[in-house]
């Protein structure tokens, strides 16, 4: 028997919630009311409260469903753990958060360093003059793997991190990744060959494919709930940030001889920072307790170090009551959640009933993010501008470093515009500006070769619309969609589809471009983001505003 008190707040259009204590007083609309009542499951239950508007004035103008002798009857929904844990909110200082984001998000920079770096290292390595090796004469296979090599290991690394991630810890997993990462990095700076610059890439790859997935799941778990969203939507702009930083390395040892080796090579001692500060940071203090709740050590031991980590993590003095109290708050929510985990569906329940829904709109979204070019946009950003007119190595790469400033302002907006506008306009608005720009590319290369400023133009708008669309709101309904029971699984399928896809794109153009010229390449992405408009328009619902109980209720049935 579940025993509560709240309060009922009532606003100027006419809207009730009902809120725990804890929360501060921000209306002079409160109704005075202590709605003490007991129930086996708060989830749409009803009672009767006695109360007295704080302001008859404010209070008697809106219609309220009233009972004799001046009682309320109230609908009262409540939900458990995560949302439940959130009426509650935290108090915590900006500087105790910092590091336990900053260092799993440089596992996301590192990834967007990679595509920004792989710009200007394909432009180097290809030279007669700056490659300095005797086999910079790669066929466009043997380049469609120099590129696309890291994300064939993200594909291998994000299968391995399904089994193994909840034995390795959010903590170990990022750290091997920062290892993976700085051996990826050295063995593709001092490749001697070919071979061991495609297992330097793989190698890499592999790292991104385990800071994909810890990074997330380290800053959700220990970062206070009320900015978790926020955190969240910021590993967009790492990884953007990422790319800026590669463009910028690229443009600057464009002019070496071996660049290509400095601005793969750079990764390694962000890398090894990465691991430094995660092996400084704690473990997630609910991991701790989950493994305690899974039977894999004594609760009470488990319990004092996720006591000590949020400690830790908070800035807290050890030992400290407030973190012991959040422990045991989060043991109880833990163990009802873990109990329902009991049940949960198999891998083949996600393509099947609600679930398929849910991925035929999660993984088409990620799916149509990489097919309508935007891999090898991006990855072959320095090349397309080199041959729009920008013949010297170093124009082509400072436009791309133009570029990644531009991207990255362009995700600021999108992730300050989400909940805002909504998803669904986003989605609309920016599809049918990356469909325009890859068609302004195909005229450019067909009709427009004297006009360079043209390819340039339509490479911002692709930026832009993808940063404001794609980018950050594929992940975003993919995080939103899938029903609790098989959230998980439907999540690592949706990776597995995005790296999946992104490698096969990548490794494609350069063939492609070959086989169909520039031309017509891109006219059939302008195709595909067409049909991807059409996906958006008639398949992708608008979740702004909705609980993920709503989605799974009413947009999924």
């Amino acid at each position: 028997m579940a025993f509560t008190s709240l309060q009922l707040w009532y606003n100027s259009r006419g809207s009730m919630t009902l809120s725990k204590p804890p929360l501060p007083i921000r209306s002079k609309s409160l109704i005075s009311i202590s709605c003490n009542f007991t129930a086996k499951n708060l989830n749409q239950c009803t009672r009767d409260c006695s109360f007295m508007p704080r302001n008859k004035e404010n209070f008697l103008g809106n219609k309220v469903p009233l009972l004799p002798n001046g009682r309320l009857r109230l609908k009262v929904s409540a939900s458990s753990g995560e949302e439940a844990e959130s009426a509650y909110l935290e108090e915590f200082s900006w500087s105790s958060v910092i590091l336990p984001f900053i260092f799993p998000a440089l596992g996301g920079l590192l990834f967007g360093y990679d595509i920004g770096a792989t710009s200007g290292a394909t432009i180097s390595l290809q030279s007669p003059e700056l490659s300095g090796t005797t086999w910079y004469s790669l066929s466009a296979v043997q380049l469609g793997l120099v590129v696309s090599g890291s994300l064939y290991g993200a594909l291998i690394g994000s299968i391995l991190a399904y089994p193994f991630a909840d034995f390795l810890g959010r903590r170990r997993e990022l750290i091997i990744a920062a290892i993976l990462y700085a051996a990826g990095g050295s063995l593709t700076a001092y490749a001697p060959g070919l071979g061991a610059l495609l297992l330097g890439r793989l190698v890499y790859g592999l790292g991104i494919g385990l800071a994909m997935h810890g990074a997330p799941l380290y800053i959700a778990e220990t970062c206070p709930s009320q900015i978790r969203g926020t955190l969240i939507s910021l590993k967009e702009l790492a990884i953007v940030l990422g790319i800026l930083l590669g463009y910028s390395v690229g443009s600057y040892e464009i002019d070496v001889i071996g660049g290509w080796r400095y601005m793969f090579g750079l990764s390694a001692p962000i890398a090894l920072l990465m691991g430094f500060g995660m092996w400084t940071l704690p473990p997630s203090p609910r991991w701790l307790l989950l493994r305690a709740i899974q039977g894999k050590g004594p609760l009470q031991e488990y319990k004092e170090k996720a006591i000590g980590a949020l400690s830790k993590l908070r800035g807290r003095p050890a030992g400290e009551k407030v973190s012991e109290k959040q422990i045991d708050d989060t043991l109880m929510s833990l163990k009802t959640a873990y109990t329902d985990q009991e049940a949960e569906g198999n891998f083949l329940e996600v393509l099947q009933g609600p679930s398929l829904k849910a991925f035929l709109i999660g993984g088409g979204l990620v799916l149509f993010q990489q097919i309508t070019g935007q891999p090898s946009v991006l990855y072959y950003a320095g090349s397309i501008l080199q041959s729009a007119g920008f013949s010297a190595a170093e124009d082509a790469t400072r436009v791309s470093v133009v570029i990644g400033i531009f991207k990255s302002l362009m995700t600021a907006v999108a992730v300050l515009k989400a909940d805002d506008l909504g998803r669904r306009p986003l989605l609309i608005g920016g599809v049918s500006g990356i469909a325009l720009s890859l068609f302004l590319l195909s005229a450019y290369y067909k009709y427009l070769g004297s006009f360079p400023l043209v390819a340039v133009s339509a490479l911002l708008l692709y930026v832009g619309c993808y940063q404001i669309s794609f980018g950050p709101i594929s992940w975003l309904m993919v995080s939103e969609i899938f029903p609790l029971r098989t959230r998980g699984k439907g999540i690592s399928l949706a990776v597995l589809t995005n790296f999946g896809s992104n490698a096969i794109v990548t490794f494609a153009f350069s063939p492609l471009k070959e086989l169909l010229g520039a031309e017509n390449l891109f006219l059939l992405f302008g195709v595909i983001a067409l049909l991807s408009l059409l996906f958006v328009v008639t398949s992708v619902p608008e979740t702004k505003g909705l609980s993920l109980e709503e989605i799974e209720s009413k947009l999924l049935r």
